[in-house]
């Protein structure tokens, strides 16, 4: 039998109507802009540590690696830029637009507080990979116990 869990239900629930209610009232499709409020989060991320460093992996698709801002403060990354929208010859009408386009922030909190002159980023097949070094301080230390 499976646990219930009223969080993941309420959570399930939230991504629902935001679907249901998207773009309705704006006359237009909703752009990621828009959406930094809650409703949607882009980039998407995948976030890991050791003991050394923090590592955050982006989904950046279609977006130009030069372009993108990343900043670092105490234990908050955050990751900007703007996906372009498509260009084309003939003025089509779209029947779909999911892909959406526009300017984006993203502000994440890290576990721990990190020494930003040592951060690094890759960009490769659409995906953002940061390393994030961690400040000494949050470093955990080996205390040896002295016996009497």
């Amino acid at each position: 039998m499976a646990n219930w869990d009223m969080f993941r239900e309420l959570d399930s629930l939230r991504r629902e109507i935001d679907e249901a209610f998207r773009g309705v009232g704006l006359g237009r499709v909703l752009t990621p802009q828009f959406l930094t409020g809650g409703t949607r989060r882009f980039p998407l991320v995948n976030i890991g540590e050791d003991e050394s460093a923090v590592y955050v992996e982006a989904l950046v698709p279609g977006i130009d690696p030069k372009e993108m801002e990343i900043s670092v403060l105490r234990n908050t990354l955050t990751l900007a830029g703007e996906r372009k929208g498509v260009q084309t010859e003939k003025a089509h009408v779209w029947h779909r637009n999911e892909r959406g386009a526009g300017r984006f922030s993203r502000t994440i909190e890290l576990p721990a507080e990190i020494d930003s002159g040592k951060v690094s980023a890759q960009c490769r097949d659409g995906v953002l990979t940061v390393v994030l070094p961690k400040a000494e301080g949050a470093k955990p230390k080996k205390i040896t116990v002295g016996v009497s």
